[in-house]
């Protein structure tokens, strides 16, 4: 039998290894639909779903190596980042999927909410929320709605050497700003943003990618602590917040 490996493990959710099988546990029914039909309407290299038996959804493990990871140097070439702006742009030109996303006013309170949350509890000093959440109220403004992954983080592209083999984790796909994915790609790799808007292939507004880096740390923060994760890791989300004083 092949050793099992912790991928991720909380109060909502767990990955296992098993060889190369995913086994995704997940007390979100909801969530767990959203990503098999995300994963079935995308037009992107996607892990090929084996079963499902509620609550584990088994996937295929994908070829070749996560892009990077958040707080390391990523040892991909500029040629593979310019192929994951390409994959991202595939993904944003396709029809809409048929659910919605997050619209202004929720997005707005989640910010006031977390910032207050964060000032109140002494999490980080005030002056950084406060600097942070002036830049990412560029975000605030009306966006043309497009099939966004919604948690692209870095780890969860895969290339093989200049080539996109996967994207995974798409529970949080739907409806939302093309310039939120390719902020959550370059979260803490500011340099390969150049490579990513090169791959895309369309003009992007840079300060708005810029806000939406300390929008995604602010509303990040709270959730990282409570589930067991170090914010404030080298080069993660307190890091990338400091990076905008």
């Amino acid at each position: 039998m092949d050793e099992v490996e912790v991928i991720v493990a909380h109060s909502e959710r767990a990955t296992l290894r098993v060889g190369d099988v995913f086994l995704k546990v997940d007390a979100d029914q909801a969530r767990i639909d959203v990503e098999v039909e995300a994963m079935a309407l995308a037009p992107v290299p996607t892990p090929k779903v084996l079963w499902r038996e509620p609550p584990v959804l088994a996937i295929a493990a994908v070829p070749g190596t996560v892009l990077g990871r958040l707080g390391e140097p990523s040892t991909a070439s500029p040629t593979a980042w310019a192929a994951a702006g390409a994959a991202i742009r595939r993904l944003h030109d396709a029809p809409l999927p048929p659910w919605p996303g997050r619209g202004l006013d929720e997005l707005a309170a989640e910010l006031e909410s977390e910032c207050e949350w964060l000032v109140t509890n002494g999490v980080l000093p005030t002056d950084l929320v406060t600097r942070n959440r002036r830049i990412a109220e560029a975000v605030l403004r009306p966006w043309t709605p497009v099939f966004t992954h919604g948690d692209l983080q870095i780890a969860h592209v895969f290339v093989d050497g200049d080539e996109v083999t996967g994207i995974i984790d798409w529970s949080e796909a739907g409806r939302g700003d093309a310039l939120f994915d390719l902020a959550t790609l370059t979260l803490g790799h500011e340099e390969h943003l150049g490579d990513v808007v090169a791959g895309y292939g369309a003009d992007v507004d840079l300060e708005v990618i810029r806000a939406w880096w300390s929008l995604r740390s602010l509303l990040g923060v709270r959730w990282l602590v409570e589930h067991g994760f170090d914010p404030s890791a080298p080069g993660c989300e307190v890091d990338v917040l400091r990076s905008r004083m």
